[in-house]
């Protein structure tokens, strides 16, 4: 079974920008590990919206 990987479409960086950034390549960048509270709700839509649900939280 084939890996799922970042696809470059944005999302999570129209959601939660202090969290998620774009490469030069498109990919996604992780800029908070441990974000604060207040964007949780962001950050799950975020994972949730993923076309290839490459983003998973540990709660």
């Amino acid at each position: 079974m084939e890996s799922h990987r970042c696809v470059g479409s944005g999302q999570c960086v129209m959601l939660t920008p202090d969290v998620f950034d774009q490469d030069d390549d498109g990919l996604v960048v992780l800029l908070q590990e441990a974000p604060p509270e207040d964007v949780h709700d962001d950050v799950r839509q975020a994972a949730m919206t993923c076309p290839t649900q490459v983003i998973q939280l540990d709660e």
